[in-house]
């Protein structure tokens, strides 16, 4: 039995007479990196904000490990590990890219952000925020200021802040937007890395990476999922070709 941690049933969204979702159906499997995929305007990013609690559907419902999180808040979200990143983190520029992750463990082990006292020398919290960057490969920079990170260092030090929250699945609205093409493959090789450890949720335009990372694609087209599959079969799906990706990527 396919195991479904985060199903959505029949998601609805209007914006006066625009129709941002239709009836979404949804499933991401435990562990899988499902990409979300489709023209700008489809309501993808309206979807990710439906999910973390951002935006509250007109009808139908999300369920998250079994049980429905559709009246639950952002927060209570977040702390039921559905994460996610630009939402949850917000980096302190004037810090270090360590002190920024030592805030997120705080949070996520429920203490006060108490971080200039002495709790800012505590080696156990170091030592877990290090672990955090390593995963993004930023461990050689943890004592760099965060306001001199370029732009893809900074995506990079949300993706490092979101996993010291340890959740269960983490949303991604498109990771790699601004990025030159070396910043982009960093983030492709962090999510690579992440695969089957954590399940994520990715909302990305570029279909380099897309292709790349995702086990399962989905693709959604005026607000309405017209096919998930793998990779191979949306590639060569005649339908989302149309709608979509165009005979160049088939």
């Amino acid at each position: 039995m396919t195991d479904h941690l985060l199903k959505v049933s029949a998601l609805c969204k209007h914006f006066g007479g625009i129709v941002a979702t239709d009836h979404v159906d949804l499933a991401v499997e435990q562990g899988q990196v499902h990409a979300i995929i489709g023209p700008n305007g489809a309501g993808k990013t309206t979807l990710i904000g439906q999910l973390s609690g951002q935006i509250k559907p007109d009808s139908g419902n999300i369920e998250f490990g079994g049980r429905s999180i559709i009246n639950h808040s952002m927060a209570r979200r977040a702390r039921e590990g559905l994460a996610r990143s630009f939402q949850i983190t917000s980096v302190v520029m004037p810090m270090t890219l360590l002190e920024n992750v030592m805030l997120a463990v705080q949070g996520a082990s429920g203490h006060s952000f108490r971080f200039w006292s002495p709790v800012s020398k505590d080696q156990a919290l170091q030592d877990e925020a290090m672990l955090s960057l390593a995963e993004v490969g930023l461990d050689d920079r943890a004592r760099r200021i965060a306001g001199n990170l370029s732009h893809g260092e900074q995506r990079q030090l949300e993706v490092a802040m979101a996993l010291a929250m340890k959740p269960r699945m983490l949303l991604l609205d498109e990771p790699m937007a601004g990025m030159g093409t070396e910043e982009g493959t960093a983030m492709v090789e962090i999510l690579n890395r992440l695969k089957g450890s954590i399940t994520i949720l990715l909302v990305e335009h570029d279909m380099d990476a897309v292709f790349s990372t995702a086990d399962t694609l989905s693709v959604l087209v005026n607000g309405h999922i017209i096919a998930t599959d793998s990779v191979d079969n949306i590639r060569s799906n005649v339908e989302v070709q149309k709608a979509y990706l165009g005979d160049g990527h088939a």
